[in-house]
C-alpha cells in the first residue's frame, strides 16, 4: 500500500476512489506548521534559522499520517501545484524524517491540475522530487514577510499609536489606495465643451457628427475650454452647408482572450459578478476541488492559482471539438491559438484556468451548482472555450464630413461599427440551435448610408459644457490589475492581502471601491517618510524578481536575506531616535490636504478658529490621531480625523463649536462639536463639562436645541414602578437604546423610543424582560444555517448556526466562531474541522464520544527549528494558532 498525501479531505475521498484499493489518501488540511506569530521566530544572527510551530489539530492529523506511512511501501506527496503546496509537502517530508518513519521508503512529489480520474492517474504516473528551489524561495518569502512585519509593525505601535501593523506587500498595495485619493485631493477640475450636429442624408437617415477641427486646425480632446469660444463655433455650425468629404469603410479583426489566470479571474468577477476577490477563489476552490454530478465527484476547472495562460494541448483539442460541435467550423479557426503572459514576473509553469471537460456546458450541469458556482464556472467555460475560437469580423466606417459657412471651414467626424461576423462573440451570446448567429448585429453605433460628395441637411447642433473629473479610486478588480502590471506579490494572495486591508480598518469598500480611512493614510505617510525605500514600487517588484530568481535555481536564498536584512534593519535602528514632533511635522506636511482642508472664507486652515490664535496640527492619542489646538489646555478644541478630510466636518459646521442655546436647567450653553470619536452635544467648558455622543442614525445638520436638550438630558427618568416603587428610566448605553428598573435593563427598539415611551408601556417591556430571563423558556439552541454532515470522529452531526455574537460552527457541546467577513453559507467541512480542533484545542473541550480525540486537538504546540536543511528539535514554545490555512503576504 502506498500512502497519498493531499491538503483537502474533499480531495483525499475522490482522488483515494480514483486510486483505488493499494492508496491510502491522507490530507493535511493545509499547513502542517507556521512561523510562531511571535518576535524570534526567525533568528538574523543565526543565520536565519527559523522556528516551525505544529499546532494541536495538526500534530494529530501528522500522527495519523506517520502512522499510515510506518506501514506503506511509498509515499505520494501530492499537495497543490504552487508555491505553497511544495511548501507543505516539504514540510510534511521533515517531520516524517524527525518521525524517523520514512527509513528508506520512496517518496515522490506529484500534481493535479485537475482532480479528474485521467489527470490524477497520468500525474501518478509521472512522479518527481521536491523542488528545492522552489521551497527556498518559500523559506525566503516566508522570512521575508515576517522579518517586516515583527519588526516594522512594533515601529508604529511606538510612533504612530492606533496602526495596527505594515507588511512587505501589504503596506505597498495601500499606498496605491492611498496615492490614488491623494491625486483625487490635489485634482483641479477643468472646463472644456464639446460640439456635434445632428444631420440628415438625401434619404431622409440621422446621424450624428463630432466637431473635430476648425479654423484649419485639428481639435484636441478638451480644446475647447470655455463657453466664448463654444458659442463662436456653434454658431459657425449653425449657419453651415455640409458635404461629405470622404467615407471608409476598414475591415477589422477583434481577437478573443487568453483563458483566466488568478488576477485576470478575480478581475472579472468582480466587475461582472460584484465578487470580493475573497469570495471568487472560495467559489474556484470547491470547482478545482470537485463537485457531486450525478453521483460522482469531479473537479469542474483547472487548478486556480497560477498566472499562466496557456491550456495544455490536449485541452486545446478538446476546445477545438467542443467549437466544431457547439458553433460550426466557421467558428474554428485554422490553427490553435497560443498565448503569453505580459505580467511581469510571470511563472509560465502553470496551465491557465479552464473547465476540465468543454463539453459540460453551463446549461447541462446548471442543477448541481449553487448560483456562485454556476455564475463563476460559466464565466470559466466562455473565457476558455472563446479563446480557442475565430475572430470577430468588424466593418468601421468612418466619415469625414467639411462644413463651410462663408468661408469659415469646420470638420466633423461620425464613426460607426458593425459586425458582420460574431466569432469568439458568439460564445458569450445566446447560442442557437445550430450555432449561427446574425451577421449585422451591431457593434457600437451603426451608421446610415452615407455616399462620398452629397449633401446633408443640418437638423441641430449640440454644444455640451464638460468638466473634468479626478481619476476614478481603485476597485478590487482595479487594484488587482495595478499591483500585477508592477509585479508587486503574486497573484495567489491579493484576495487575502486586500482582506487584510479591510481587516485592519485601513481601507473600506464603498459602491465597490476601495476608499482608505484615515488610519490607513497615516501609516501610508509615515512609511513614506521614514521607510520610503520600502514601499516603493520598484523596489518591491524587484525583491519579488529576486525571489522568482531564487525559485529558477539562480539565486542563494539566504544572501537575499542577507542583503534585505542589513539595510532594513539600520532604518529600524534609525527610528529610535526620532521624536513625536518628528513624526507630526511630517505627517502634517504630507497629509495636508486631509488635516488642513481649505475654508469658504479663505482664512488659514491651520489656525483654531476657536482661539484665534493656537495652530492646529495632528495629535496622537491612545486610539489613534485627531486634530487639536496648541493652545491646549486653554483651548480644548479637537476634530476627528475622517477618511474624509476635513472638509466634511467644515460643511457641517464642527470645525468650531456650534452654539444652539442655552440648556434650560443650568444655563449652560449647547454646542455641537466633532472630536475623536464623532460629533457630540456637550454642556459647557472645560474638564467637567457634560457631553453626548450622537447616536447612529443622527446627523449633525439636522440637530437643533430641542433635540441638544433631550440628548444630554439623558437618562431620562419615565416615572415609578407601580409594583416596585423604583424609578424606571430610559437611555442610550454601548448596546443601544435601553429601560434600567432596580439595576435590570430590557431594550428599546428604537433611539426615539428613548424619548417617546410612556409608563405603562415600559413596564410591559421590563415584564416581558424579567419573565423570559426567570419563569419563561430557556432560549433552545440556534436554528441551523446549513448541514455540514457527520464528524469524521463521531460525536455528531457538523452544523452552522447563527448566534448571539454571530455565525458559528457546531459539533456536540464545541461551538468555534467563523472568522470575521465569512460567509456562513460558503464554510466547507474542513474549515468547519479546522475551526472545530482550534477551538476544542483551545479550551480543553471534549465530547462524551470522543474524548481522546478531543484530548488530542486540545495538545499543546510543537516547535521545531530548522533552516533550508533539517535540524534538531528545538525548544517547544506554546502553541497559539490553528491548522494554518496558506500564507498571505
Amino acid at each position: 500500500m502506498n500512502v497519498v498525501v493531499v491538503e483537502s479531505p474533499a480531495k483525499a475521498k475522490t482522488i483515494n476512489k480514483y486510486l483505488g484499493p493499494g492508496y491510502k489518501v491522507l490530507a493535511s488540511f493545509g499547513h502542517v506548521r507556521d512561523l510562531p506569530a511571535k518576535d524570534g521566530s526567525v533568528l538574523p544572527d543565526q543565520d536565519f534559522e527559523m522556528l516551525w510551530e505544529v499546532d494541536g489539530a495538526s500534530q494529530k492529523r501528522m500522527k495519523d499520517i506517520a502512522d499510515a506511512v510506518k506501514s506503506s511501501d511509498g509515499l505520494f506527496l501530492a499537495t497543490d501545484p504552487d508555491r505553497e503546496g511544495e511548501a507543505i509537502s516539504w514540510h510534511v517530508l521533515d517531520l516524517l524524517n524527525k518521525k524517523r518513519v520514512i527509513n528508506g521508503k520512496p517518496v515522490k512529489r506529484v500534481v493535479f491540475n485537475a482532480i479528474t480520474k485521467k489527470a490524477v492517474l497520468d500525474a501518478m504516473a509521472d512522479p518527481r522530487d521536491i523542488d528545492v528551489p522552489l521551497v527556498d524561495a518559500y523559506l525566503a518569502r516566508r522570512a521575508l514577510d515576517y522579518l517586516v512585519g515583527f519588526n516594522l509593525s512594533p515601529v508604529l505601535w511606538r510612533k504612530l499609536p492606533g496602526a495596527r501593523s505594515a507588511g512587505r506587500v501589504q503596506s505597498v498595495a495601500l499606498r496605491l489606495v492611498c496615492d490614488r485619493e491623494s491625486e483625487i485631493e490635489r485634482f483641479i477640475s477643468e472646463e472644456y465643451w464639446n460640439l456635434s450636429a445632428i444631420l440628415k442624408t438625401p434619404r431622409g437617415d440621422e446621424f450624428e457628427a463630432r466637431l473635430v477641427s476648425a479654423d484649419g486646425k485639428r481639435l484636441q480632446p478638451r480644446a475647447i475650454g470655455n463657453g466664448e469660444e463654444a458659442g463662436r463655433l456653434k454658431a459657425l455650425l449653425e449657419g453651415a452647408a455640409y458635404v461629405v468629404d470622404t467615407v471608409e469603410a476598414k475591415p477589422v479583426k477583434r481577437n478573443p482572450s487568453p483563458p483566466f489566470t488568478t488576477s485576470t479571474l478575480q478581475q472579472a468577477a468582480s466587475s461582472k459578478l460584484g465578487f470580493s476577490a475573497s469570495r471568487t477563489m472560495q467559489v474556484a476552490q470547491k470547482l478545482y476541488e470537485g463537485v457531486d454530478i450525478g453521483g460522482e465527484t469531479v473537479g469542474l476547472i483547472t487548478y486556480m492559482r497560477t498566472d499562466g495562460v496557456q491550456m495544455a494541448p490536449e485541452a486545446i483539442d478538446a476546445a477545438r471539438r467542443a467549437i466544431a460541435n457547439q458553433f460550426g467550423d466557421r467558428y474554428l479557426p485554422e490553427k490553435a491559438r497560443f498565448y503569453s503572459t505580459k505580467a511581469k514576473n510571470a511563472q509560465e509553469a502553470h496551465e491557465a484556468i479552464r473547465p476540465t471537460d468543454f463539453d459540460r456546458v453551463p446549461d447541462r450541469i446548471r442543477k448541481f451548482l449553487d448560483d456562485d458556482q454556476l455564475k463563476l464556472y460559466d464565466l470559466i467555460w466562455k473565457r476558455g472555450i472563446a479563446s480557442q475560437m475565430a475572430s470577430a469580423e468588424i466593418e468601421r466606417t468612418t466619415v469625414e464630413i467639411l462644413a463651410d459657412n462663408a468661408g469659415k471651414k469646420a470638420g466633423l467626424r461620425a464613426v460607426g461599427s458593425v459586425i458582420r461576423f460574431d466569432g469568439f462573440i458568439a460564445a458569450y451570446t445566446d447560442q442557437k440551435e445550430d450555432g449561427e448567429q446574425s451577421d449585422d448585429s451591431e457593434e457600437g453605433g451603426r451608421l446610415p448610408e452615407i455616399n462620398a460628395r452629397e449633401n446633408l441637411a443640418k437638423q441641430k447642433i449640440n454644444s455640451t459644457q464638460h468638466f473634468t473629473e479626478p481619476p476614478p479610486r481603485y476597485s478590487e478588480a482595479s487594484l488587482i490589475k495595478k499591483m500585477e502590471e508592477l509585479g508587486i506579490g503574486r497573484p495567489s494572495t491579493y484576495a487575502a492581502t486586500l482582506a487584510t486591508l479591510r481587516d485592519r480598518d485601513y481601507v473600506t469598500i464603498d459602491k465597490r471601491k476601495l476608499l482608505p480611512q484615515a488610519k490607513g493614510r497615516l501609516v501610508t505617510a509615515f512609511l513614506e517618510s521614514f521607510f520610503t525605500k520600502y514601499v516603493e514600487y520598484d523596489f518591491t517588484a524587484d525583491l519579488e524578481e529576486k525571489l522568482d530568481r531564487i525559485s529558477a535555481g539562480e539565486l542563494n536564498w539566504k544572501d537575499v536575506l542577507r542583503d534585505f536584512w542589513r539595510d532594513f534593519f539600520a532604518q529600524i535602528e534609525d527610528t529610535k531616535e526620532l521624536r513625536v514632533t518628528n513624526v507630526l511635522d511630517a505627517l502634517n506636511e504630507a497629509l495636508a490636504p486631509l488635516v488642513f482642508p481649505k475654508r469658504e472664507d479663505g482664512s488659514d486652515p491651520r489656525i483654531c478658529q476657536v482661539c484665534g490664535t493656537g495652530n492646529l496640527s495632528l495629535k496622537l492619542g491612545k486610539y489613534g490621531a485627531f486634530i487639536g489646538c496648541s493652545n491646549y489646555p486653554e483651548c480644548n478644541y479637537t476634530r476627528q480625523l475622517s477618511s474624509e478630510g476635513g472638509a466634511e466636518a467644515e460643511s457641517n459646521g464642527l470645525n468650531e463649536p456650534k452654539a444652539l442655546g442655552a440648556d434650560p436647567v443650568t444655563g449652560e450653553e449647547l454646542t455641537l462639536r466633532s472630536g475623536r470619536f464623532g460629533p457630540y452635544i456637550q454642556r459647557g467648558e472645560g474638564k467637567e463639562a457634560k457631553r453626548a455622543s450622537l447616536p447612529r442614525g443622527w446627523k449633525p445638520e439636522d440637530i437643533d436645541y430641542e433635540k441638544a436638550v433631550a440628548l444630554i438630558s439623558l437618562p431620562r427618568d419615565i416615572g415609578k414602578h407601580p409594583e416596585t416603587g423604583k424609578m424606571i428610566s430610559s437611555g442610550i448605553g454601548r448596546y443601544g437604546p435601553f429601560l434600567l428598573h432596580d439595576g435590570s435593563y430590557a431594550n428599546l427598539e428604537s433611539v426615539e423610543d428613548v424619548f417617546t415611551v410612556g409608563l405603562n408601556r415600559a413596564v410591559t417591556l421590563i415584564a416581558e424582560k424579567q419573565s423570559k430571563a426567570a419563569g419563561g423558556k430557556t432560549r433552545g439552541a440556534a436554528a441551523a444555517l446549513k448541514e455540514l454532515g457527520e464528524h469524521p470522529d463521531g460525536g455528531g452531526a457538523i452544523t452552522v448556526r447563527d448566534g448571539k455574537y454571530g455565525p458559528y460552527v457546531n459539533w456536540g457541546k464545541v461551538n468555534a466562531t467563523l472568522p470575521k467577513g465569512t460567509d456562513p453559507q460558503a464554510i466547507t467541512v474542513e474549515e468547519a474541522l479546522t475551526l472545530i480542533a482550534a477551538k476544542a484545542g483551545k479550551s480543553g473541550t471534549a465530547t462524551k464520544k470522543a474524548p481522546a480525540k478531543a484530548k488530542a486537538a486540545a495538545a499543546g504546540a510543537k516547535a521545531t527549528k530548522t533552516t533550508a536543511k533539517p535540524k534538531a528539535a528545538a525548544k517547544k514554545p506554546a502553541a497559539k494558532t490553528a491548522a494554518k490555512k496558506k500564507s498571505a503576504e
